[in-house]
């Protein structure tokens, strides 16, 4: 079997699926795939053919057959004919052996669920590919549409902040990553553990976005101080919060001092009184260089939990008593969409690498 030629992500894993299928195919076993609208609907019809010419159920059984299958079946015994689109499992079951695939996303509904991802976009500086413009217009525009919240983070930012403040002279993507990982566990912290102020993930489109189309908060996160500066930094809700307005500590190239802020999400881990909280945002709000747009007005939403952060043992960041996260929807994202454009645009005046 000659399997199709797919792309990077969810193509890697139908190529994996199908790879691992392919491994454990006897003689006259087949595989069935079914793609696109017309595919898929065809394939309904065949499956559901298949299932009344072999007598089996909905819910994958055949009736009056044995739940377990026997060791030795005796052909004259067992009606084996199912087993060339049929695995049968442990228990019974009679599992297809099909995989449908749709390519119009209109078509899925998610009612009532929030669709939040985390988007790595293209650096200033620093490129992994010539078509990275390319790809980041094409996913944000489909991204538009299909998800509720995109929090943006840039390989350069993560590099120049592992290099600074961790003392990492040459960060490995297994260093960037897992200071993503911090931030992606910081964000679904409340649904996991207990708090004083837990936030859902449905409030994070709730507080952050104020138009449909305007869903793409930055990220910060605080403190990150490697194991040495720990023994003598334990800083305070005050300290961490301010860190997190710094330009420096961006999670993407953009300074906030050049935008206004549409929406702030402070989110709390471990060691943290609402007390504090509230007077580190006070604080805050008394910075001239920290401006709010007329239209909305200068709240955050804050989220606290008891859990404190956790590091990977031998890793780079410190383990220590309290961390916050700040999601941030703010005008100055517009810099970093401007570089993305203009860089998209010389290529395609040129038509460069489109074929």
């Amino acid at each position: 079997m000659v399997l199709p030629a797919v792309g990077k992500g969810f193509g890697v894993s139908l190529q994996r699926v199908l790879i691992q299928l392919v491994s454990n195919l006897m003689a006259r076993e087949c595989i069935s795939i079914h793609i696109g609208q017309a595919g898929v609907q065809m394939g309904n019809a065949c499956w559901e053919l298949y299932c009344l010419e072999h007598g089996i159920q909905a819910d994958g059984t055949i009736p009056g057959s044995k739940l377990v299958k026997p060791v030795e079946p005796q052909s004259e015994q067992v009606d084996s004919s199912f087993e060339t689109f049929f695995c049968e499992t442990a228990s019974g079951k009679h599992v297809p052996r099909a995989v449908f695939i749709d390519l119009e996303p209109t078509v899925i509904e998610y009612s009532k669920k929030s669709k939040l991802e985390f988007s790595v976009y293209p650096a200033p500086q620093v490129s992994t590919a010539v078509v990275e413009p390319y790809n980041s217009i094409l996913t944000t525009h489909t991204t538009l549409e299909h998800s509720d919240c995109s929090f943006m983070v840039d390989n350069e930012a993560i590099y120049d902040i592992c290099n600074r403040n961790l003392d990492i002279e040459r960060p490995t993507y297994t260093n960037l990553n897992r200071l993503i990982g911090q931030i992606v566990s910081s964000v679904t912290a409340s649904l996991r553990f207990n708090g004083a102020l837990n936030v859902d993930l449905i409030e994070f489109q709730t507080n952050l976005v104020p138009y449909p189309r305007i869903h793409f908060p930055l990220t910060t996160y605080a403190p990150i101080i490697s194991a040495e500066k720990a023994y003598h930094e334990q800083l305070s809700v005050p300290e961490i919060t301010n860190a997190c307005f710094e330009f420096s500590n961006q999670m993407v190239k953009c300074d906030p001092r050049r935008g206004k802020y549409m929406a702030c999400c402070l989110l709390y881990r471990g060691d943290v009184v609402p007390k504090d909280v509230n007077a580190a945002i006070a604080a805050i709000k008394t910075r001239r260089s920290i401006q709010f747009v007329d239209w909305c007005p200068t709240g955050f939403k804050v989220g606290i939990n008891y859990q404190p952060p956790t590091v990977v043992p031998g890793g780079d960041l410190a383990k220590v008593q309290r961390a916050v996260c700040m999601l941030s929807n703010t005008t100055a994202i517009a810099e970093a969409w401007a570089r993305l454009d203009h860089k998209f645009d010389l290529m395609y005046a040129k038509r460069a690498f489109v074929h």
